[in-house]
């Protein structure tokens, strides 16, 4: 039977983007200047931010979500307080709420379109507001899918914060600009590559105290100052990929968090991820903790 600790040593802040996402079943995903007919469509919850936030929740993580929706985002903060997940950093605006448009195949791969929305509101003021709560040593999260991210790292250094730093939608220069305040930078292969040609280096010597890098079916790595750690992706059948990145990360820092060694983190996060392309959605598809470990548990 695998034991995971359940000792808690900080909070959580993740700064991050709220969607709506129409999902479309398709054959294939479209090639350029072709028109398909969708086999479905469906609405979920979705956005980087909150699909990491609730699935630092499900993994036994406590965390506060900053955000934005707008006046049509009742349903997205109704779903997202019913995950466990607080909501009173989360803002109502006068711009829609974000959204995205997300073709799947039948492989299980997709091609997504966001809008930004209210998730580009975010403003100084509520920054700080969340930011007071927290203390020295507490994680902030952050993404490419708001605004202010480099006011909002900036905030959290001078508290002492360790920063977890997400980099998609990836831009090269905005990465490279934070890259001296991140304690854990996250990116897939290709992300990682860009950033090393960037930065004039290869992708082992990018330079941050932790580099999370996802593989989707190779599993991920991670390497840190003790060396570099490696995770198999388990054998699913995927009818869904959206999110899996989403999933490893808060299920990976949720159980850091909670004081699980790195490897153990490392092999939840993979289980979690992989249960979750199992199903459809994003931020509903996550697994719950005894969904992971009643999984762990049958892989022996």
């Amino acid at each position: 039977m695998l034991v995971l600790a359940s000792q808690k040593t900080s909070m959580i802040f993740n700064f991050g983007s709220i969607n709506i996402d129409h999902v479309y079943s398709v054959p294939h995903l479209p090639e350029p200047g072709e028109t398909l007919t969708a086999k479905t469509r469906d609405m979920y919850l979705g956005g980087k931010g909150i699909n990491q936030s609730i699935a630092i929740s499900k993994a036994g993580g406590q965390v506060i979500h900053t955000g934005a929706v707008g006046n049509d985002g009742a349903w997205a903060l109704e779903q997202i307080n019913a995950m466990g997940v607080d909501v009173s950093s989360i803002a109502e605006v006068d711009t829609p709420t974000g959204h995205a448009i997300i073709n799947v195949d039948n492989a299980a791969e997709n091609a997504i379109v966001i809008l930004s929305g209210a998730n580009a509101c975010l403003t100084d003021a509520q920054i700080s507001a969340a930011l007071s709560k927290a203390e020295p040593e507490d994680w902030i999260l952050v993404q490419n899918e708001t605004n202010l991210v480099s006011e909002i790292v900036s905030q959290a250094k001078v508290r002492g914060c360790k920063v977890a730093y997400s980099a998609a939608p990836f831009v090269a220069d905005v990465t490279v600009s934070l890259l001296d305040k991140i304690d854990l930078l996250v990116v897939n292969e290709g992300e990682a590559d860009a950033l090393a040609s960037a930065l004039g280096v290869t992708v082992q010597n990018i330079s941050v105290p932790q580099l999370l890098i996802t593989k989707g079916v190779q599993g991920a790595t991670l390497t840190t100052d003790e060396g570099l750690f490696e995770q198999a992706a388990f054998s699913v059948n995927a009818v869904d990929t959206t999110g899996a990145g989403d999933t490893f990360l808060g299920s990976f820092l949720a159980r850091t968090d909670q004081g699980d060694k790195v490897q153990e983190a490392l092999r939840y996060a993979s289980a979690a991820s992989a249960l979750q392309v199992t199903r459809t959605g994003a931020a509903t598809a996550i697994p719950s903790r005894g969904d992971v470990l009643q999984f762990l548990n049958a892989q022996g």
